[in-house]
């Protein structure tokens, strides 16, 4: 036998519903062949008991092809109805007066129906096939139906058995027509600004008000507050919503004003995963870390390290799966590298609750003092940590340990870090011993302090040698210029001085020199002055 599950949509019919799920009219909703006379009888709850047939037959020689499918019977528009709609093909025999269809739905009896040949039908027909149909039992959308055809009489081993699904209201003519099924069309624009949410409904229920509101979705819809009821009088059918936050699981859902109707969801921000990352709090006396989904999510959350890269390098062991519930890291160490790593599907988020340093709860304080850098740590609360010296290399950004220490620090109490061997290229390694999370802080060394005291006091002599020779040649330089100067001066003033006797020669000069070294040539020199002025005549005396 073939189930054939289909939908025969049909507008406009003439057949109305009765109480009971069944039609009172039953030559309209119940067809044999063209030829073939049938009545109908119907209303007992059981099918009847079984008797042998009087003829070899069976199941397969008689029922050849029976179909199931829902028929949609409308008395006007949004005013339809679901009728279950049972084909069936059928052998006539002698011994076969006619088909009887029990159908069984949940919350209700088990119904059946009759269809009788009448002996001239019987006799005509015998050996032939003929098709019976009946549309006469009324469903509901996404309903569960057990059909069952068996002959009349009824003979063992002589019925066909069948469970059929009415279609649900997902079907688009089923939410336009059915009145079960319409939910009305909810239509919304998003000012992210004022953050709010404005809802248009199209295609209600007539004569009916609408329920609109704001929803979280889980497992059921639960409502924020945020509600509006839409009066079937109003002219234009729109709300305006506020909301805090972006959620993916935030929903519009709305409803006839009828009982039991059904719902209609749209959630404007269902892309929007990234707004559940947030709400990271942390409990600082039990050093806890505490995050709660605002939204139902599949996905898993890792303490992790960010690095300078911008690489988050997961802990061990500290991944946790998310679905709906808290989830909480005991015995956490406060620090701004250590953040949170949240991965659903292919992507992966990462918060650091930390960051701002207001929690810190150590931090490595660093000072320089005559060209030496000396690194304390300070401590809010007395704790343990490990302190290791290593030594990074060119090309590789791990760091080789030399040393390890342990470190007792008490609270408010700064102990200084400087250890033996550190060079230019060190760096020290800090983390937390006495909590289960914690990040490790690294600090490189800025200023070079060699190690050797002997190294260090030479470099000093050296300073202070080039310093004092660099002030003796300032000196030097500056005496020299000095001296050179004076000199000059003073040539320039005994040449001046010289410039002048030659130039404009005293008198008393010429006789004072001649009275030294007289020459007599047999004459006798007479002055004509006591200045000396006449010497022409001076002159021809003495020859």
């Amino acid at each position: 036998m073939i189930l054939w599950v289909g939908l025969l949509l049909v507008h406009c019919c003439l057949c109305l519903t009765g109480a009971g799920g069944e039609s009172p009219g039953l030559e309209t909703c119940m067809r044999c062949s063209q030829g073939l006379h049938c009545k109908t009888k119907g209303g007992y709850s059981f099918p009847r008991p079984c008797e042998n047939p009087a003829e070899s037959l069976n199941t397969s020689t008689v029922f050849h092809n029976v179909s199931l499918s829902t028929v949609m019977k409308c008395e006007r528009m949004q005013k339809c109805s679901l009728w279950l709609g049972i084909k069936a093909v059928v052998q006539i025999a002698d011994s076969i007066h006619g088909v009887s269809f029990c159908i069984t739905t949940a919350g209700r009896m088990t119904g059946c129906r009759t269809f009788s040949f009448t002996r001239a039908s019987r006799e005509r027909m015998s050996g032939l096939q003929v098709e019976i149909e009946n549309n006469c039992t009324e469903v509901s959308p996404n309903q569960q139906v057990q059909v069952t055809v068996s002959t009349v009489p009824s003979y063992c081993g002589m019925t066909w058995t069948s469970t059929y699904h009415t279609p649900g209201c997902s079907h688009e003519d089923f939410r336009r027509h059915v009145p079960e099924c319409i939910t009305g069309r909810l239509s919304y624009k998003v000012n992210p600004d004022k953050k709010e949410l404005s809802v248009n409904v199209s295609d209600m229920l007539n004569d009916h008000n609408y329920h609109l509101r704001l929803c979280r979705k889980d497992f059921i819809c639960s409502g924020t507050g945020a509600y509006m009821l839409i009066k079937k009088e109003q002219p234009i059918k729109s709300a305006t919503f506020p909301y805090s936050r972006p959620l993916p699981c935030l929903c519009i859902e709305g409803w006839s004003a009828v009982m039991d109707a059904p719902r209609v969801q749209v959630c404007p921000f269902k892309d929007r995963v990234e707004e559940l990352w947030f709400g990271i709090t942390f409990d600082p006396l039990e050093e806890t870390l505490l995050w709660e989904p605002a939204c139902p999510i599949t996905a898993t959350a890792a303490l992790c390290q960010m690095r300078d890269d911008g690489i988050c390098v997961d802990l061990p062991h500290s991944s946790q799966n998310v679905t709906r519930e808290k989830i909480a890291f005991s015995k956490v160490d406060p620090h701004d590298r250590l953040c949170v790593k949240f991965t659903a599907g292919s992507q992966s988020w990462t918060r650091c609750p930390f960051a701002d340093g207001r929690l810190q709860a150590w931090e490595l304080v660093t000072t320089r003092t005559e060209g030496r850098e000396e690194v304390k740590m300070l401590s809010q609360i007395s704790a343990n940590f490990s302190v290791e010296l290593c030594v990074k290399s060119e090309g590789s950004p791990e760091c080789q340990t030399i040393e390890t220490h342990n470190v007792q620090v008490e609270k408010q109490k700064a102990v200084d870090l400087n250890l033996k061997g550190a060079s230019c290229n060190s760096c020290l390694q800090v983390k937390r011993l006495d909590v289960e999370y914690a990040a490790t802080a690294i600090h490189c060394l800025k200023l070079c302090s060699d190690s050797s005291p002997l190294r260090s006091d030479l470099t000093w002599v050296f300073v202070l040698t080039g310093v004092c020779l660099f002030g003796v040649i300032c000196v030097t330089l500056v005496l020299h210029v000095l001296l050179t100067v004076h000199r000059r001066r003073k040539q320039k003033i005994t040449g001046v001085r010289n410039g002048e006797k030659q130039i404009d020669p005293p008198p008393t000069c010429l006789v004072s020199v001649l009275q030294t070294q007289p020459v007599v040539h047999g004459g006798v020199f007479i002055p004509d002055s006591p200045q000396c002025g006449n010497n022409e005549k001076a002159n021809l005396l003495s020859e």
